[in-house]
């Protein structure tokens, strides 16, 4: 473990996130808006953006499980080369199967990967890093998701609003190959563990031995994680799903400019998110886990004046600027709370578990989100020309679970 935060093998983690997130966040950004464009029903889009959760919620605690077990650094070179080969599957497949069968298997599988991937990259921070820097190297990472989400997106729209889909995902194939080609570079330190008995039978004891730890050991862990589910639930998900049907369907808006519009947006999430890290890494020993709550409350607020735009004003630029600025806010606040969140974690829980843990908040946590991408694909359809009613009942919804939030951490 290095006592300095940039030594050589965290650095070479922190080339290889950005290179491989930029390509993560091009995919993601790309696949469901060509769904959405094809398509335009948000129910369709909110169910199968639901279905690509499901590898993701399985395979997470597989990835925590197998970070424990094997060097981090081997898994996150094959998975890497792996979402390549996903990619490059799609693109030579799509002009010949059915395309939403296809668009759906393959959201899952990147899903999946990033699922059984995430573990790794957050346990290996312990494994390189001092605990002093635990907060900053924690910001480092949120700040390179984010930066890679903020480019991803804003290139990703005016691409593929110039030349359509697929030169949009052969850029994303070159960034994972050239992210797992960086990452074989890397020393992650790696202790073996003992196997007691086959497969099923070890998965079984290490998940059952994290969610004892959960609840037994840090129960303010398991609080915590309650408070993620209900803001993944409620307000997330109403984001990931309003964002880009507001943007391109709703919004009096022209469909070429709607679709380079939603890429400028979600690059203003990102660009939230990179606010967000960086905020947390330049307060890291300011900011007290008791007041966490008021983070929360503040994404919460942040929500209502979307509701009041699409009721008090007509013209879609206008209440674009209005959402997109909202948005920004809500990730600033939340990203610092995750960081928060993260470098408490891994600050409490024991090295031999660190995966497996983190694995078990992914994994919860993420239960949450196809729940409400789908609820909120249906709630939208529903309230189709009513789409403020959705959106104010996010936030008051998310405005309660705050409230309970705040109290709960007041008393550490």
């Amino acid at each position: 473990m290095n006592q300095k935060l940039f030594s050589k093998d965290f650095t070479l983690v922190v080339i290889g996130q950005i290179i491989s997130l930029f390509g993560n966040a091009g995919v993601r950004f790309a696949l469901p808006l060509y769904l959405l464009n094809l398509t335009g029903s948000s129910a369709l889009y909110g169910t199968v953006t639901a279905c690509a959760f499901i590898p993701a919620i399985l395979l997470s605690p597989i990835g925590g499980i197998v970070a424990d077990r094997v060097n981090k650094r081997n898994i996150m070179v094959i998975l890497d080369f792996f979402t390549a080969a996903v990619i490059i599957a799609f693109s030579l497949l799509m002009n010949g199967v059915n395309l939403i069968l296809l668009l759906t298997v393959t959201l899952m599988l990147l899903y999946g990967i990033a699922g059984a991937y995430q573990p790794s990259v957050q346990a290996s921070i312990p494994a390189l890093i001092h605990q002093d820097n635990f907060m900053a190297a924690n910001s480092i990472i949120n700040t390179i998701s984010s930066f890679a989400s903020l480019i991803g997106p804003v290139l990703g729209g005016v691409l593929y609003s110039a030349y359509g889909l697929e030169p949009v995902l052969w850029v994303c194939v070159v960034c994972f190959i050239l992210s797992a080609v960086m990452e074989m570079f890397i020393k992650i330190p790696f202790q073996k563990q003992a196997s007691d008995g086959g497969v099923l039978k070890i998965a079984g004891s290490d998940f059952a031995e994290s969610i004892r730890f959960i609840r037994k050991e840090k129960p303010v862990i398991g609080k915590a994680l309650l408070v993620v589910c209900g803001i993944n639930l409620f307000l997330a998900a109403m984001i990931i799903v309003a964002l880009p049907y507001l943007v391109t369907e709703v919004l009096d808006l022209e469909a070429s400019q709607a679709n380079r519009l939603y890429g400028f947006a979600e690059g203003a999430l990102a660009a939230g998110g990179l606010a967000g890290g960086i905020g947390a890494g330049i307060f890291a020993n300011k900011l007290a886990l008791h007041k966490s709550g008021d983070l929360v409350i503040a994404c919460a607020i942040c929500v209502f004046p979307i509701g009041a735009a699409l009721i008090l004003f007509s013209s879609g630029m206008v209440n674009y600027i209005i959402i997109t600025v909202c948005c920004f806010a809500i990730m600033v606040f939340s990203t610092i709370f995750t960081v928060q969140m993260m470098s408490f974690i891994q600050t409490e829980t024991p090295q031999n578990l660190i995966g497996k843990v983190i694995a078990v908040i992914l994994t919860v946590s993420m239960c949450a989100q196809p729940l409400g991408n789908a609820f909120y694909g249906v709630l939208f359809e529903i309230c189709k020309g009513f789409e403020y009613i959705v959106v104010l009942f996010s936030g008051a919804a998310s405005l309660m679970i705050a409230i309970g939030t705040r109290n709960i951490f007041k008393r550490l």
